[in-house]
């Protein structure tokens, strides 16, 4: 991990909530607005961005390119721009454009910081309720319409007793499906869609795992930064940290992830 002294990191807190009210703003001004539409991305499937996409990113790079013009930026809407600092700044302008479009307030914004060894902060704020929720660098909180609170995920139970999320119920393969089935036979309660929304509640306490497939990069550091800050942890099906994305399990815990892993690898 790459050492920074305190004035850097409280830049760079200071930095990701100036660029998190921005992203509010942008994505606020359009959200549940009539006649809100989306291109979509790919032309065999739908993979929707919209005009609060675009200028949720904009408005965070042009923070950036204000006061820390010297590191990285991976964003999903604009995809990279190099930087000379050995940090990079990971962006998902809106994590859950689908919900965006339905108006359901499960998506989120999630800004993140990554050095050599994957992320070593981030947030993920959800705008419309007014929940940010902050890990890394000593910080484990959230704060939202009750206020302050830290952040802890859920202490370690049963599978039997475990609460499973994930945005899709079909996951990914069909493989990949067939695993994610074993799995969520075998635990209390299965629920989807709630995009970046499930690794928030993860950190805070409220479920047990969130599996998921296919993601980039911009999907998971600041959802990793954010449970690891929390107590938890967050792999991939191998049980290697993976701050590049692809299948993904978040857990409350060392016991609830082993014994989800042991079926995800059948």
């Amino acid at each position: 991990m790459q050492m920074l002294t305190d004035r850097e990191t409280a830049d760079i807190i200071d930095t990701a909530a100036e660029m998190a009210a921005a992203a509010r703003d942008a994505t606020l001004l359009h959200f549940r607005s009539r006649g809100l539409s989306a291109d979509t991305k790919e032309a065999d499937r739908f993979d929707p961005v919209t005009v609060a996409d675009r200028l949720c990113e904009e408005r965070m790079r042009a923070i950036l390119a204000r006061r820390r013009p010297r590191d990285g930026i991976l964003g999903e809407e604009m995809g990279v721009q190099a930087g000379d600092s050995g940090l990079t700044w990971v962006l998902d302008p809106i994590d859950g454009t689908r919900s965006y479009l339905c108006g359901t307030p499960t998506w989120g914004v999630l800004i993140s910081v990554a050095d050599a060894s994957g992320p070593i902060y981030g947030l993920i704020d959800q705008p419309y309720i007014g929940e940010r929720f902050e890990g890394g660098f000593g910080l484990a909180r959230v704060r939202g319409p009750r206020g302050e609170d830290r952040l802890a995920t859920r202490a370690a139970r049963a599978l039997s007793d475990a609460i499973l999320m994930s945005t899709f119920p079909e996951v990914g393969t069909a493989e990949e499906e067939a695993a994610f089935r074993r799995l969520s036979r075998q635990v209390r309660l299965t629920r989807y869609g709630t995009d970046c929304y499930a690794y928030a509640l993860l950190a805070a306490g409220q479920i047990d795992l969130v599996v998921e497939a296919g993601l980039q990069p911009y999907d998971v550091q600041a959802p990793m930064a954010v449970i690891e800050a929390a107590g938890g942890l967050m792999t991939d099906w191998e049980g290697r940290r993976n701050p590049q994305g692809g299948r993904v399990i978040a857990a409350s815990c060392p016991e609830v992830h082993a014994a989800a892993l042991e079926l995800l690898r059948g």
